[in-house]
Order: structure tokens, then sequence, then C-alpha cells
């Protein structure tokens, strides 16, 4: 099980924009895509961060008729699985490919928009179907042919993060060359009232690991991964940009929503994916933590990265400052923000990071650093249920390929 497992493409959407250029011009810029709700039909005045096109503008850059029967969390997904594909030069059809995507609202907001239509006429049933998980996959993927397998996740907020270790996993035991994994979310009224139910949203712009959080801002966007065997990699002559060294879920089941005051899930899955990743704690340079903002998760996840790292943390930050929460998509987003930093050697920084949590040794990087040496970041995707992923992606060694 311990075949590598190569990145060779990656494709992005956020609040930030669309593709790594837009995504990295952003985080280099400290600017964040947190602000008031544009596309979302809801009463709340509640700062989200939303992708900064309409659906009839993704549909324009996709090339798709306006009367396309399409979601939006499926033209997110649509757009990011593109340009992964592009990224990896990828035909599905080439070699045993599956796609593995994370999703909870699915087609969701349409539901919400045509409820009332269902109830009482005909209207818009044709929407019905596209409510579940599984068919805003396979809209997704609907462009591509030649998928061997379009399975979709759902656990809360580390379902990409999921489908990336599970795409690893497929990929090692032989039953796959190539994966493409990540998700794709878009804000609902459903998660957004949800969210403001357990009153873990804040009103103002998230403060990860800071004394003063009061709460998440949500985000959508969609990010995937194009994951390969080395023997595809090298019968495709293709570059990689860098290798996945290990994925690792635990589920401590503490509570339904809330996270284990000492972060005993968080603390198992990292030290699970070091073990995997054949790696000292001391080797990780960079931590892209999950960092909601809430006073639950950053007390626990910040206790668990104590008691992983010691006195000797590396740099930790939350990019949820930037682009909100996106949920279900946020490992495979984050995932691709981790291969991109590793790849331009720069570390996001923590937005409005002012005081240090009290229970706390240490503080986020609130300011930017020129690393010495960027070679493995961890990326940690945290969900409701305790169920934690972690994912660390590493520089591809000179006799690695």
């Amino acid at each position: 099980m311990n075949k590598t497992v190569f990145v060779t493409g990656v494709g992005i959407i956020s609040g930030l924009g669309y593709g790594r250029g837009a995504t990295m011009d952003a985080l280099r810029e400290h600017r964040t895509a947190i602000g008031k709700i544009r596309y979302l039909g809801t009463s709340h005045d509640l700062p989200v961060s939303e992708v900064p096109y309409s659906n009839e503008d993704m549909m324009d850059m996709l090339n798709i008729h306006h009367d396309t029967i399409m979601t939006r969390t499926a033209l997110i997904g649509k757009l990011a699985l593109k340009e992964a594909m592009e990224d990896a030069s990828l035909n599905p059809a080439e070699q045993h490919t599956v796609f593995i995507s994370g999703t909870t609202v699915g087609g969701m907001d349409k539901s919400e928009q045509f409820y009332l239509d269902f109830l009482s006429n005909d209207n818009h049933k044709e929407y019905i179907k596209t409510h579940d998980c599984g068919t805003c996959s396979e809209m997704i993927a609907e462009q591509y042919q030649g998928f061997e397998m379009i399975t979709t996740l759902s656990t809360a907020c580390s379902s990409a993060a999921n489908a990336i270790q599970i795409g690893m996993e497929l990929i090692q035991s032989g039953r796959c060359d190539a994966a493409v994994v990540g998700g794709s979310e878009c804000i609902t009224k459903f998660h957004l009232n949800g969210f403001n139910t357990l009153m873990i949203l804040d009103k103002e712009q998230c403060r990860p690991f800071d004394q003063t959080r009061a709460g998440i801002n949500l985000g959508e966007g969609a990010g995937y991964l194009v994951i390969e065997s080395e023997d595809s990699v090298k019968r495709r002559d293709v570059k990689p940009l860098c290798v996945l060294s290990s994925c690792a879920n635990r589920c401590d089941a503490f509570h339904q929503t809330a996270s284990s005051p000492n972060g005993e899930g968080a603390f198992l899955a990292m030290t699970d994916a070091l073990r995997e990743a054949g790696l000292q704690a001391s080797d990780i340079d960079y931590v892209n933590a999950h960092g909601t903002g809430t006073q639950g998760n950053d007390l626990s996840e910040g206790n668990a990265l104590m008691r992983v790292f010691g006195d000797n943390m590396p740099p930790v930050a939350s990019i949820k400052s930037y682009i909100g929460h996106t949920t279900s998509a946020a490992g495979g987003v984050e995932g691709v923000i981790s291969v991109l930093a590793l790849l331009e050697n720069y570390m996001p920084i923590n937005l409005n990071y002012r005081n240090k949590i009290e229970e706390h040794s240490f503080e986020p990087l609130h300011q930017e650093i020129i690393p010495q040496k960027l070679e493995h970041i961890m990326s940690n995707s945290f969900g409701f249920g305790g169920n934690d992923t972690v994912c660390i992606f590493s520089k591809i060694k000179e006799d690695k390929i």
C-alpha cells in the first residue's frame, strides 16, 4: 500500500475567482472574498464568500445553453474539473480512471427555489431529480467520457478530503490508474440557516485562531486534483506537480457537531497521516489548518496541533479568512491551495488575527515569511461527528520519478 501517488493536475474555483492564477494572486495580495450576499436569495445579511459569477455567467463560461437543467454546485464543479483535466492533459478513456466527489447540499439550491412549485404544480418538477448528491456528481462529470466509476461522498466538511483518500487507496491497491478527486459545494439557504441555528456564524469577517473568534463565514467553491500511479505518469509521459504522501481519517464520534476538547480525532488523524507518509512531525513545514473560526474547533484543533508538534510548531494558518468555509468542498479547495503553495514556495497567512488564544502555546502565521524550505504541507479537514481527515502533500524528490 506504499506505492507513490502523484498529483498531476489541479482545478479550483472559489470566492477568489476561477483558476490557479486568480487564487494565488488573491492569497498573495491578502485579499479576502468574504462580503455581502449577492446570489443566494435570502433575507439574512450575513457575510459569505460566494463564487463571483451568476449561474448564467458560468453557463456561458462552459458553453451551456441557459435553458439547460443545471444546479449551482454542478456548475462550480464543472469549472474546477475542467481546469484539473486540462492541467493534467487527462483523457479518462485512455486508462482506468475514476471520479470521486464530495458534496452535501448537492442540488438543494434548486429544490429550495422551486419547493412550493413541487407541492402545487409541475412547472419545475424536472429539478427534483437534480436534488441528490449523486446526481450532482454525475452532472459534473458528464462532460467527460470514460470514467469507470463515479461516486459521491458526504461526510460533512471532510467529504472532499475523504474523496482524496479513497482515490489514493484505489490507486495504491491497483483498482485504478488515475483518480479525479475533490468536491464541490454551493451556498444554500439550508446550510446557511442550519449553521445560523447552531449559532456559529460570525456577523463579521471570521477570525480563525483569534481569542475573539465568533464563528464561521460560509463559502462556496470546488477543488479537484488529478492523482495517478507512477506507472500511469510514466506511460502518459506527464510531469507531476507533487506527491500525495498520505491521507488518514479518524472518527472520534465525540458529539454530533462539536469537536472533542482535546482534539483526539484530529490528533489521531494527524499522527496516522505522518506515519503513513513515513514522516516525523518535524518534517512538516506548513499546516493548512481546518481553522473555522468557531470557539470549539479552533481550541480543539490547536490543542491537537500542540500534542502533535509540541514546542516545534510549524507555521499554521487557516485560509477560511479568505474564502470562507466551503464545507464539503473544503478538502478539495484547500488541497489544491496546498499544492499551489508547494509549487510557488508560498505560505498563505491567517487574515484578521489579532489576539492569541489563551490556551494555545502558538500563534497562527499572520505575517508573510519566506520559507527556508517548503517540502511537506499538511492539510486538515474536520467534519461533524468528529470525522477528521488529514492529507500530506510533498515536493517531488529527484529519485521519485
